[in-house]
């Protein structure tokens, strides 16, 4: 969303550009669960947009029914807005204390999700308390400053929020701070305010999704005060730690294994298929491919099958991140466990099954050191001064190991 005198109009005027991107829940690929949600309220309209998935969410379903509130979507953003429109018990009639109401929806359902409401000419962003998807504040500059280090607060002409920050350049926006996890930030023609930071129960940490920096997120993002492109090389540098023949192949001569980065595999195989490998890079070397992750096996079969017909004598795959073995369920569309390669049995022999001689993952604490290495103690010790409930570091990796950050409902 865009907040600023006429920003909407001025850039977006005669161009069609999409607002707001989501992964489907359930059977939710329908036109009607097309965000925002808007609905009339008795104090006027509100509007909702919102990523993630809740995780109590059939509970509230019948809550917000026994309220007598019909709902006609299977969409998480109609339930969320449902709520918000519920008048709280302690509420003036007349007056609606939007910041209660969202406390209340975060104390309602502890996870997962970022969100927008609109209401009138004011904006609220808000992050559940365990932060487990991104959210991010952006300010709209003069193109004179948008590259400029010295560009000023008071210079400000309009602000942005999205889940990320790459987004911004495209529209004349610079990076400001992430929203903090379980933060309700105030957003109008006055600036922004953070008005209320919601904690979670006591000895829980954040749950910042990880698989945000294995693959979901733009290399340009930036989250954590770190960029996603600096966390995976990272993640290739600890591989190469865990995984050291790659270190005893690359000092041989003339057979020096061909690294391939995993962020060329994509275009690799959009390459191949318009003019083949090239045979010259390829042929008589033994090829080390670098992937991010592996999570059904059936993309990266065709690219090893390509490289050896290239000439590659051997072709040998490290995964920068661990074995994907449960399903999401908190935003990220990740399959049911029986699809997850990791779990069938031919992840025994998972090098033979997708054609590969060798097969090695990134390990579950391989990937925290990567991930966490990177957040600087003195921002670290800012965090911790600020809100030790809200902002000490931590990340969900349920989809490696099955621990979800709070019980789910089943």
């Amino acid at each position: 969303m865009l907040m600023g005198p006429g920003k909407c109009g001025n850039r977006y005027k005669q161009r069609s550009q999409p607002t707001h991107l989501h992964c489907p829940q359930g059977d939710g690929i329908e036109l009607q669960n097309c965000q925002p949600f808007v609905v009339d309220t008795l104090h006027g309209k509100i509007a909702v947009a919102h990523n993630g998935e809740l995780v109590n969410a059939q509970a509230l379903r019948k809550k917000v029914m026994r309220h007598g509130v019909g709902l006609s979507t299977s969409s998480d953003s109609e339930l969320i807005t449902q709520l918000l429109a519920l008048t709280p018990p302690m509420e003036e009639l007349d007056n609606p204390d939007w910041v209660a109401r969202i406390k209340n929806l975060m104390t309602e359902t502890p996870t997962s999700y970022s969100l927008l409401m609109m209401f009138k000419d004011v904006i609220y962003a808000v992050r559940d308390p365990y932060g487990n998807r991104p959210l991010c504040i952006g300010r709209v500059v003069p193109v004179s400053q948008l590259y400029s280090s010295e560009a000023e607060e008071e210079d400000t002409e309009g602000w942005v929020v999205s889940s990320e920050s790459c987004s911004f350049q495209s529209i004349g926006a610079r990076y400001y701070r992430e929203v903090l996890p379980g933060e309700i930030v105030q957003i109008s023609k006055h600036g922004i305010k953070s008005l209320s930071i919601v904690p979670r129960p006591e000895g829980d940490l954040p749950a910042f999704c990880i698989f945000e920096y294995v693959y979901f997120a733009r290399p340009d993002s930036i989250f954590e005060g770190q960029m996603v492109y600096t966390v995976r090389q990272r993640c290739g540098r600890q591989l190469a730690i865990e995984a050291p023949q790659m270190q005893t192949w690359s000092a041989l001569s003339p057979n020096r294994p061909h690294l391939l980065p995993w962020d060329m595999h994509n275009s690799l195989l959009g390459v191949a298929k318009k003019f083949g490998a090239l045979t010259d890079n390829f042929a008589g070397k033994r090829v080390v491919l670098i992937d991010d992750s592996i999570v059904r096996g059936n993309t990266i079969s065709p690219i090893i099958k390509l490289l050896k017909e290239a000439g590659a004598t051997e072709v040998h795959i490290r995964v920068a991140s661990p074995p994907i073995r449960f399903p999401c369920y908190m935003g990220i569309n990740i399959p049911t466990k029986e699809e997850l390669i990791a779990n069938k049995p031919e992840f025994q022999d998972i090098a033979g099954y997708i054609g590969a001689d060798s097969v090695q993952y990134l390990t579950v604490e391989g990937l925290i050191l990567a991930v966490q290495g990177g957040i600087a103690s003195k921002d670290k010790d800012e965090m911790i001064s600020n809100n030790k409930s809200s902002c000490r570091v931590g990340h969900c990796t349920a989809c490696l190991t099955g621990k979800y950050p709070v019980e789910l409902e089943w």
